[in-house]
């Protein structure tokens, strides 16, 4: 018997921020492919602090979503969440 399909947690569908979605698209998506998104971003426009991987530094689109210039890796989800909604 297969599993039902996950709809809680990181698997609820959430609804970004216009300022998120600028990033990730107006449409709702779990919370795991938004982040998946963001990282995809920061990956191809080279936003990874060369000296320390860890720390985010942000362009403009996401320093909208995060508030700041720099944000390490583990505060990340904390700006994301302000920016969905369920």
């Amino acid at each position: 018997m297969a599993d039902a399909p996950k709809t809680g947690g990181i698997h609820a569908p959430v609804q970004p921020s216009p300022e998120l979605a600028a990033i990730v698209g107006n449409d709702k998506l779990p919370r795991s492919q938004v982040i998946s998104k963001v990282w995809d971003h920061i990956k191809k426009n080279n936003l990874q602090n060369p000296e320390n991987k860890r720390e985010i530094v942000a362009d403009d689109k996401l320093k909208k979503v995060f508030g700041k210039d720099r944000v390490s890796m583990f505060e990340m989800n904390k700006h994301i969440s302000k920016h969905v909604k369920a």
